[in-house]
């Protein structure tokens, strides 16, 4: 199958979880070497298998490359999922807000921790790390939020008030995957899903360097994905999907049950 024949494909069934994610390349234009992006999706269909959803040239990860790329999306059909995961990428939340605004939306906890301690000295970047991680171990959101509310405390004890703002500006966003089956947690509160597969495209594209084009940048990303959706990655259960349909069909019996 062409590439891009497979790479337009019809998107069919529904998609319970879908992770976003983009790669910054360089490219030629206008004889200078500039930033591109590939923009990447990765769908858990309901019956727990992993689909690569969507790749697709973006000129930059902005409100118009991220619109682009969901406008394509929506247009070979996919429906609205119950949750995105992604990192916390300029523009994205306003075009999943306009193309998919019933869908819930989970930052990745991993890439909040590095935006986190980024501002944090190196000396004590370890016990920084723990008390986030420690954050995410709770039973249930409203410990988290309890837990959230001691760390932002503490750090505030150590003087990293740009820590502590982090953690109280951010922290919400992180706390989405809690409304759903604890069984599921581990795989949707990060990105690292889809982050391994862009560590392949990175290590295949750093031998390249700037491409002569986007087009070509996005031909090698997409075959590569293309052989990955072949093998056991795409061919292997990721989840089980029964306690999610379980929790829906709960949800709505109680929603009816209240409406009666």
């Amino acid at each position: 199958m062409a590439i891009e024949t497979w790479r337009n494909e019809p998107i069919t069934g529904a998609y319970a979880y879908i992770y976003l994610d983009g790669i910054s390349l360089k490219r030629t234009w206008g004889g200078e070497v500039r930033n591109g992006a590939i923009l990447v999706a990765v769908g858990v269909s309901e019956d727990g298998y992993r689909n690569i959803l969507g790749v697709a040239e973006g000129c930059k990860e902005d409100k118009a490359g991220w619109s682009g790329f969901l406008a394509y999306l929506k247009k070979r059909g996919l429906s609205c999922p119950e949750l995105f995961i992604s990192d916390k990428r300029l523009g994205l939340l306003e075009s999943l807000a306009e193309y998919y605004p019933d869908a819930k939306w989970q930052r990745c906890t991993v890439h909040w921790y590095r935006n986190i301690l980024s501002v944090v000295p190196r000396g004590r970047m370890k016990e920084v790390a723990a008390m986030l991680k420690a954050l995410h171990a709770q039973e249930d959101a409203e410990a988290a939020r309890s837990k959230a509310r001691d760390v932002i405390t503490k750090l505030e004890g150590m003087k990293l008030s740009k820590a502590a703002a982090a953690v109280q500006e951010g922290v919400e966003e992180t706390l989405t995957y809690f409304a759903f089956p604890r069984e599921h947690h581990r795989h949707i509160y990060t990105n690292n899903p889809l982050e391994a597969l862009m560590k392949q495209i990175r290590r295949r594209t750093r031998v390249v360097g700037a491409f002569p084009d986007g087009h070509s940048a996005l031909m090698l990303a997409a075959a590569r994905l293309r052989h990955i959706a072949g093998t056991q990655w795409g061919l292997k259960r990721y989840m089980n999907m029964d306690r999610l349909k379980e929790m829906k069909r709960q949800q709505q019996e109680k929603q009816e049950g209240i409406a009666g």
